[in-house]
């Protein structure tokens, strides 16, 4: 079920879209946004609020692996291991941030307070090697400087702040 939030979000932006398929990829965003993933629940009832099948909505959401299709830690952090930052060594990054968290890439904390993944391009490589962490990005990162992140991300989520989230407003589209 979607939440009022949500709807009035969609119908807010409705206006500024050609097609209600248009609409999907905020609607998507949206419940991610508020559920933390994007359940197969969450995708039929998208579908029926844009009048959309329920096949068409699973394509998109996983198409584009900005959708969670399992629960997340609070904090997703991609760290990009395509060329650019591999050879700028995004490899040693994955390793660091592995370590400090006690999983591997693919992986949520036991606390549920960060999922690891490695991605193919967050489109920075002019200034490799980037780390995605929620919404933020992170250029010309080290270890240190990633240990350092960790860090003060756990830190803020134990004092109940958001973190990655610094240039969101939200129902503001875009």
């Amino acid at each position: 079920m979607l939440s009022e939030q949500i709807k009035k979000t969609i119908n807010g932006i409705r206006h500024q879209f050609p097609t209600e398929q248009a609409l999907l990829l905020p609607l998507l965003s949206e419940i991610q946004e508020e559920q933390g993933w994007v359940s197969l629940e969450s995708m039929k009832s998208a579908g029926e609020f844009l009048n959309l099948p329920v096949s068409k909505v699973r394509e998109v959401a996983s198409f584009y692996t900005m959708y969670k299709l399992e629960p997340q830690g609070k904090v997703d952090v991609q760290i990009c291991t395509n060329i650019s930052c591999w050879l700028n060594g995004s490899d040693k990054l994955v390793e660091c941030a592995e370590k400090k968290l006690g999983i591997h890439s693919g992986e949520t904390t036991a606390d549920k307070k960060f999922t690891l993944s490695q991605v193919e391009c967050l489109a920075s490589c002019g200034t490799a090697p980037v780390v995605q962490m929620n919404q933020d990005y992170y250029e010309n990162i080290d270890a240190p400087k990633l240990l350092e992140l960790l860090e003060q991300a756990s830190k803020d989520l134990d004092a109940g702040k958001e973190v990655g989230k610094s240039t969101q407003r939200p129902g503001v589209w875009p």
